[in-house]
């Protein structure tokens, strides 16, 4: 794993931990032209495993996890981050499966990300 790989992935995983109270257990991120894919894996605290036991639940905590995380990178653009990629934020997009804890996250950037 490069610097700015690691980088990238600790400031992914320092948002998830500051406003879900658990940080990823495993992240893997790609860089592509002007985009970055990162997988997430290990997200769901043991209560929303406990609430996703039931399709409702699951339902519920697929979309809030969803919904949240959009809503937190639209509103700041996390520290750091457009530092390490050397561009501009502009979009998230982001979605989660719950029974299987793993997220993607597309991130994309108002150019090519920096070698």
């Amino acid at each position: 794993m490069g610097k700015k790989e690691a980088r990238f992935n600790e400031i992914v995983r320092r948002v998830r931990q500051q406003y879900f109270g658990k940080g990823p257990e495993k992240i893997k991120t790609y860089f592509v032209e002007n985009i970055a894919i990162s997988i997430i894996e290990g997200n769901l605290t043991p209560t929303e495993r406990f609430i996703a036991q039931t399709p409702e639940g699951e339902e519920m905590v697929h979309r809030a996890r969803t919904k949240m995380i959009q809503q937190i990178y639209a509103q700041k653009v996390p520290e750091g981050m457009e530092e390490t990629v050397g561009a501009r934020f502009l979009y998230l997009f982001s979605d989660i499966k719950v029974k299987e804890d793993i997220a993607v996250s597309v991130f994309v950037f108002d150019r090519k990300i920096d070698d």
